[in-house]
């Protein structure tokens, strides 16, 4: 086999695991309207920020909070332990959908559990 045809499978073969390693973006109300066929699995979203509670502790290493996130067809709270964005920050998060969490003694219901997150750039 010639040194391009490798090439080219290898490109293949990174693309291919690259594409499947991805999460499936989705619109948070198809989420909600069939949470059961997207719970305990990978999905991503992505709209504008609402609202938001948080923990940041200057020089200490604890952040982390809820906030809820918004697109055209609907609304979901997101668990993060890193610091939470701002309101109407737009973004995309990546995560795992859980059902029944409680944040500071509030029952949230459906939530996005997050993994990751990318900020919109203007």
């Amino acid at each position: 086999m010639s040194l391009k045809k490798v090439a080219l499978w290898i490109f293949i073969i990174t693309l291919t695991l690259f594409a499947s390693a991805c999460p499936k973006r989705v619109k948070i109300g198809e989420i909600k309207a069939d949470p059961g066929r997207f719970e305990n699995k990978d999905v991503a979203v992505a709209g504008t920020v609402t609202d938001s509670y948080g923990i940041s502790v200057p020089f200490r290493d604890e952040k982390g909070g809820i906030y809820e996130i918004e697109d055209e067809s609907g609304s979901i709270w997101v668990v993060t332990d890193r610091a939470v964005p701002g309101k109407d920050i737009q973004l995309g998060v990546k995560g795992r959908i859980e059902r029944g969490f409680t944040y500071k003694g509030k029952n949230y219901g459906l939530v996005l559990i997050e993994e990751g997150r990318k900020y919109r750039k203007d």
